[in-house]
């Protein structure tokens, strides 16, 4: 049960894949739009969206290079997350959950335990679950027993096995364990007013037995396999994820207001949206999510200039990255409300921008967002936590 060694890794990939990659995500658009009631209807993705995504390639987005995947670069990531919660936002949501999760799997645990996972799996290996509540594991010999109940685990449903945080009783150290998914015990619990479609169920588990080889340290920047975007470990790599989805739900929402605009200017019912306390406030909204979105390209710009000098994220740029996933998920909830003032009564009803509203307000809940991570980062910007670094979502003094 010794650690691998860290092995050095490559300089950050920036995929001249991307381009390709986009125009497959923008030609999938118009069947996730079509099918985004059916998904919330039967709270998870229908098998149509389901295959689509295998079958462009979307879950590659950020697995290693060295299995054949795109191992895309931060600011790629924002980009391809935000085109696909732009057409759904639940779609969105799901996807960027079980690609971040099986990417991260791969690079961490290393090739060999992988590949058994895979096999366990199949061509369809996906992982998904949950770590901000972690388990309970205790020491065996090669391996861990691993129990604990959690929640929120988005895409689960679609997922081959399961990724999920315990702290290790003899240790005191947080690992995160990758098991098949029938080892656990599904709650199908998830009856919520968004983010429906994600089917973010429970699940628990009572001492199963993982190989020593299939965990990882949760606090690790040392990967495996793949390169320097994954010595960002997986607080980062989440936030990169959470600024696109932010971002594509944004943007859809201001895209269903351009169709209301539109279809009432002129006429006697829509003499709200000639007026000029709604331009005025639409310009708004389109200023506070192009800001946002420049200022996350902006600090994620900066820390793939450090990453690609072999560099590691410092605090000061974690703080802004997780500061600026902030500020883009409160203008994205800001420019919810605006439009939903201005919709009028078009989003009381059931339709795109009902289901769009709901799901922004399911997503903005998000942990990664919450007011201790503002605090953290207003106490360290202050200058009141010179000395504090960055565990997870928490702003460590030191000892």
């Amino acid at each position: 049960m010794t650690e691998q060694l860290a092995r050095p890794t490559r300089d950050l990939n920036v995929s001249d894949r991307f381009d390709e990659m986009m125009a497959r995500i923008d030609a999938l658009d118009p069947l996730l739009r079509a099918e985004a009631e059916a998904n919330e209807a039967g709270r998870r993705l229908t098998p149509r969206v389901e295959d689509a995504l295998h079958s462009v390639g979307v879950y590659s987005i950020s697995m290693p290079l060295e299995l054949g995947g795109l191992e895309f670069a931060p600011r790629q990531v924002v980009e391809a997350i935000e085109a696909l919660a732009r057409a759904d936002a639940s779609t969105g949501w799901a996807a960027m959950a079980l690609q971040m999760a099986i990417g991260t799997t791969a690079a961490y645990l290393g090739e060999e335990p992988f590949a058994e996972i895979v096999a366990e799996g199949g061509e369809r290996t996906l992982a998904a679950g949950q770590g901000t509540r972690p388990g309970t594991a205790s020491r065996v010999e090669s391996g861990y027993l691993l129990s604990g109940s959690w929640q929120f685990a988005s895409g689960l449903l679609h997922a081959t096995h399961v990724h999920t945080a315990a702290l290790v009783v003899e240790t005191g150290e947080v690992r995160v364990f990758t098991l098949p998914k029938e080892k656990v015990t599904i709650v199908d619990n998830w009856d919520v007013m968004g983010l429906r479609a994600t089917g973010s169920v429970d699940y628990h588990c009572h001492e199963v037995f993982v190989p020593a080889e299939h965990t990882y340290l949760a606090t690790t920047t040392e990967p495996r396999l793949g390169g320097a975007v994954f010595r960002l470990g997986l607080a980062n790599f989440a936030g990169i994820q959470h600024a696109g989805w932010a971002l594509g739900v944004g943007r859809r929402l201001l895209d269903e207001m351009q169709k209301i605009a539109a279809s009432k200017t002129g006429t006697p019912a829509g003499a709200g949206v000639d007026r000029s306390e709604f331009h005025s406030a639409y310009a708004h909204a389109e200023a506070l999510l192009r800001s946002a979105r420049a200022w996350n390209m902006d600090v994620w710009a900066d820390i793939e200039a450090t990453l690609d000098g072999g560099g590691t994220a410092s605090t000061e740029q974690e703080t802004l990255a997780r500061l600026a996933l902030g500020h883009v998920t409160s203008a994205a909830h800001e420019v919810g409300q605006i439009v939903y003032r201005w919709a009028g009564t078009a989003a009381l009803r059931n339709g795109d921008l009902n289901r769009v509203f709901r799901d922004l307000h399911g997503g903005t809940q998000h942990v990664t967002s919450g007011p201790g991570v503002l605090q953290g980062c207003g106490r360290r910007l202050a200058g009141l936590a010179p000395g504090a670094s960055w565990v997870f979502l928490s702003l460590v003094d030191p000892a």
